[in-house]
């Protein structure tokens, strides 16, 4: 086994460690656990999740015992390195791993449970959802302060971004899903716009994020709507084709 603790939750280690064991038979569900699976926990009146992570295939338990970091421990590190650039992310708490012969066996990652008020999620798919175009323009400037600090966030998705309504009316964002992650010296104008590209099939919503991308940015606001849309389009392009190749490969398995 393979336990680390935050610093700062040092004092309840071992009520950290007995939850993570008791993962299986208690916690509540969260989400639809369709590959990885979260349970929220009460650790001594502070709310918490835990995700323990799809047990690995074959090659993976070996790669993730000898060659790579398990998704868990990135997580954990990953978390604290966006923190300490002052990126918003739940606190990271805890990651355990456990180990058989033939490698990692299972892996949990655990944090602080936020309660938000939405996720970009919500801006993709509700067009009249309060105050939408300044939510929206508020994290295309979050997601250039992750550009200019270098943090490339590979799963930067509709789904992977809390947004919460601070005291002062602005919006606070927070990354969460972190295990695939790259951190850089700079990021080239292409790095950026391939990094926005999964978030809206919208065009009038990559529209917005270029003009206010183009308030920070020594680039004309055409040139990146134009670029942001090309990689937009061929992203949603590629999705629905493997998406219709699954349900092909569905069908002849029938």
């Amino acid at each position: 086994m393979n336990f680390k603790v935050n610093p700062i939750f040092e004092n309840s280690t071992e009520s950290i460690l007995k939850t993570i064991k008791m993962f299986n038979v208690k916690g509540e569900l969260f989400g639809n656990g369709d590959r990885n699976k979260i349970k929220l926990f009460d650790l001594n009146g502070k709310a918490i999740n835990i995700k323990s992570f799809k047990v690995p295939n074959l090659i993976n338990k070996v790669a993730y015992r000898y060659f790579r970091k398990s998704k868990a421990m990135r997580s954990f590190e990953y978390a604290t390195i966006l923190l300490q650039k002052g990126i918003g992310t739940p606190e990271p708490i805890a990651f355990l791993e456990n180990f058989s012969i033939l490698g990692l066996k299972d892996s949990y990652y655990v944090s602080e449970h936020l309660n938000v008020d939405l996720t970009y999620r919500e801006l993709v798919e509700i067009p009249d959802f309060p105050d939408r175009e300044n939510i929206l323009r508020q994290f295309t400037k979050f997601s250039f302060d992750l550009h200019e600090k270098g943090i490339e966030f590979l799963d930067h998705s509709p789904g992977n971004t809390l947004i919460k309504k601070n005291a002062s009316g602005n919006y606070d964002f927070f990354l969460v899903d972190l295990n695939r992650m790259e951190f850089h010296n700079s990021m080239s104008f292409e790095m950026r716009m391939k990094n926005l590209c999964r978030l809206t099939p919208l065009e009038e919503m990559v529209a917005t994020m270029s003009n206010e991308y183009a308030k920070y940015y020594n680039e004309p606001e055409e040139k990146i709507f134009v670029t942001l849309w090309k990689y937009t389009s061929d992203f949603q392009e590629n999705f629905y084709r493997k998406k219709r190749l699954k349900k092909k490969l569905k069908f002849w398995k029938k």
